[in-house]
């Protein structure tokens, strides 16, 4: 299956400082307007446990009033965390618990099969090879077309593609971004395998991502040189490490989308990369 080589990450429309739903819309929609065709959200993206499913509701009904232009977009989304009456968020990685989040998943997304069902996040009271084991079930069954993991080490990626098979694991999430680059063996690690790598916070979290040139002396002036946000020339840099990568920065504004969306046809020569290194 392929996707454009920026996705939107949809967690800032859905969690606490979330826009007004109205401008939560618009956000999606001027994404997949700009090319978007992947878009990732998870059960857990809400305020608290009576809105648990917040985030893949909001993004069914945008999808389903864009009409054929939604149905181009691989919705990607997670199971695996928990929610309680206070917002906390807990982790429950148990093979029943994960069947049950998949299934209310596909109800709130309004679709037959999920494009991509991804591990949210290892749960250390649950053996790795036993959650994994219900997104393989839940493959087989037609309930998911590509199964996906989470902030998973190169430990856990092999356990998962043991557990479900040659060519079955689709994707790897993990946080990556110019001030965290410990997940870049994964990285290395997808591309000798065949796996997309999604990077998440691409920009380094919610709270840097509005100031990314502030925090990095000569990244405004160099971008702007070859005609490119800051933030282009972040997706950029990231795109340039393999094909197998595709980062998914949040947006919570139209803008922002169509800004991140057009960074997948930025190409940097070897001359610009080493640039943009030296200031990153």
């Amino acid at each position: 299956m392929r996707v454009g080589a920026v996705g939107l990450g949809a967690m800032p429309l859905a969690i606490a400082g979330r826009p007004p739903q109205s401008q939560a819309v618009a956000t999606v929609q001027a994404a997949v307007e700009a090319g978007t065709t992947l878009i990732d959200t998870a059960d857990v993206y809400c305020l608290d446990a009576s809105e648990f499913g917040y985030g893949e509701e909001l993004l069914a009904r945008v999808l389903a009033r864009l009409g054929p232009l939604g149905d181009d977009v691989v919705v990607a989304t997670k199971g695996g965390h928990t929610r309680d009456a206070s917002g906390a968020v807990g982790l429950d990685g148990r093979p029943a618990s994960l069947r049950r989040a998949c299934e209310a998943s596909l109800r709130r997304l309004g679709v037959e099969a999920i494009g991509l069902y991804q591990f949210h996040r290892p749960d250390p009271a649950v053996p790795y090879a036993e959650s994994l084991g219900a997104l393989a079930e839940l493959r087989e069954e037609g309930k998911v077309h590509m199964v996906g993991i989470s902030n998973a080490s190169i430990e856990q990626i092999e356990t998962a593609r043991t557990v479900l098979g040659a060519g079955a694991l689709a994707s790897v999430q993990n946080e990556f971004s110019p001030d965290f680059r410990s997940s870049e063996p994964e990285l290395e690690h997808c591309a000798r395998h065949g796996i997309a790598f999604l990077p998440w916070s691409p920009f380094g979290g919610r709270s840097r991502a509005g100031a990314l040139a502030a925090h990095r002396p000569g990244l405004g002036d160099l971008a702007a040189a070859w005609g490119l946000s800051a933030h282009q020339a972040v997706l950029a840099w990231m795109l340039a490490k393999g094909d197998h990568v595709i980062p998914i920065p949040g947006a919570s504004r139209p803008g922002s989308a169509r800004d991140s969306a057009a960074a997948a046809d930025c190409a940097l020569s070897a001359d610009q990369l080493a640039q943009i290194e030296e200031v990153l």
